[in-house]
């Protein structure tokens, strides 16, 4: 996912800092809290966007949904920064970019599954161990959702990469078949 080049810079040089202060670890868990929220608050982007919402307001929304307390020094400065150079409504792009390139440095895989139905826990930590084995070391983020749309199998990602064994997933793909022999 390329969240543009301005984010970006910022997120790289938001990691320096907070390796330097020994807070890199503390802002990864931060800025994937404050994703969180803006994926999960929609209006949260629309307020940051909007230049009638008071500084002031913004700043103490962010704190919320980042879960950042004044301890946090490193984080609550960068968003300051974000202020002074009226980069505030990326915040989200940076928090995104950020988390890439926390999670590539410390060679965390993110990992997302996708079932039909709910899986049994034995099958799950089989399933677990084969995506472990898969990555060649390093750890995962993993996180397991289902969606009974895919009528039977799975989807799993891992970053970018992507298996569908899904029963929706190979309907399509005969139907495509079907419509390209005639």
């Amino acid at each position: 996912m390329d969240n543009g080049l301005i984010p970006r810079r910022y997120a790289k040089a938001l990691y320096k800092f907070a390796q330097e202060k020994g807070q890199a670890q503390r802002m990864y868990a931060l800025m994937k809290e404050l994703a969180n929220n803006f994926e999960t608050q929609r209006s949260l982007h629309e307020v940051m966007a909007n230049p009638f919402v008071a500084s002031a307001d913004k700043l103490s929304l962010l704190i919320t949904a980042s879960g950042a307390e004044k301890k946090d020094i490193c984080f609550n400065d960068f968003i300051k920064l974000l202020f002074e150079n009226k980069r505030i409504d990326m915040i989200r792009d940076i928090a995104l970019s950020y988390m890439i390139i926390y999670r590539k440095d410390n060679n965390i895989r993110k990992v997302e599954v996708v079932t039909a139905s709910q899986l049994a826990p034995e099958v799950e930590m089989r399933l677990k161990d084969m995506i472990v084995s898969h990555l060649n070391g390093g750890t995962m983020e993993y996180t397991i959702t289902v969606n009974p749309e895919l009528i039977g199998g799975f989807v799993i990602t891992i970053d970018s990469e992507r298996l569908d064994a899904s029963i929706n997933n190979e309907l399509k793909q005969l139907r495509l078949k079907l419509l390209s022999n005639n």
